[in-house]
């Protein structure tokens, strides 16, 4: 799979692309990550890439015509590419939806556009495959949601997270169900004892205590 990543702040993303998981995944040729400066295709001598909106108002948009210059250039290699903008206006990001991008993975390849400033000029839609809403809430940029998309598709990738059930039985792998509590050494920490049920050895009673607080959300 190949995701192509246009920012104005390649910087900022690319030390997390290289780390744990993500490097893991590139380092194994399950992934590849690149990352388009979109400052590249700005225009005059500053290298301008909003501008005010017209009709008034607060804040800088980001202008079409370095967006569509960096978007076509990557298509032009690779026509079969799907776009992906992260906006308010886009389809909620959930774990099912993220399996429907994961499939398929060979020869798969995500542009993602990290809109920046106020927005962006409308007429950027009329490029874009998929739009992608984190939630209802405002981030200063794209960058942050390209990353979270990014990664909750990669670490489905078959081979990334080592386990062959690691994906399978977490929380949101099937609809709205959430993940059994986990524990670890030590069996008493600090009076905050594992429950017996996990040290006994009873597969069958530990899937049936699994099963039953599987779906639990602490309070």
């Amino acid at each position: 799979m190949k995701f192509t990543i246009i920012t104005l702040f390649p910087e900022a993303i690319k030390p997390y692309l290289d780390s744990s998981m993500l490097f893991k995944a590139q380092k194994n040729h399950l992934v590849e990550f690149n990352l388009v400066n979109l400052r590249d295709y700005g225009l005059g001598p500053h290298k301008s890439v909003d501008d005010t909106p017209y009709g008034g108002g607060d804040g800088m948009l980001l202008r079409p015509e370095p967006v569509f210059a960096a978007i076509e250039e990557v298509k032009s290699k690779d026509p079969n590419a799907e776009t992906i903008l992260p906006t308010p206006v886009g389809t909620t990001w959930h774990q099912s939806l993220t399996r429907q991008f994961a499939k398929q993975v060979e020869d798969k390849h995500y542009v993602i556009l990290c809109p920046h400033y106020e927005g962006y000029d409308e007429r950027i839609l009329t490029l874009i495959d998929h739009k992608i809403s984190l939630g209802n809430f405002v981030l200063t940029g794209g960058e942050l949601p390209a990353l979270c998309i990014v990664d909750s598709i990669t670490r489905l990738i078959p081979g990334v997270l080592g386990g062959e059930t690691s994906a399978a039985i977490e929380s949101f792998s099937d609809g709205d169900n959430l993940e059994y509590p986990q524990y670890t050494k030590p069996a008493d920490f600090r009076g905050m004892k594992v429950p017996d049920i996990l040290l006994s050895g009873h597969h069958e009673n530990i899937a049936k205590w699994r099963a039953e607080h599987s779906g639990k959300k602490a309070e």
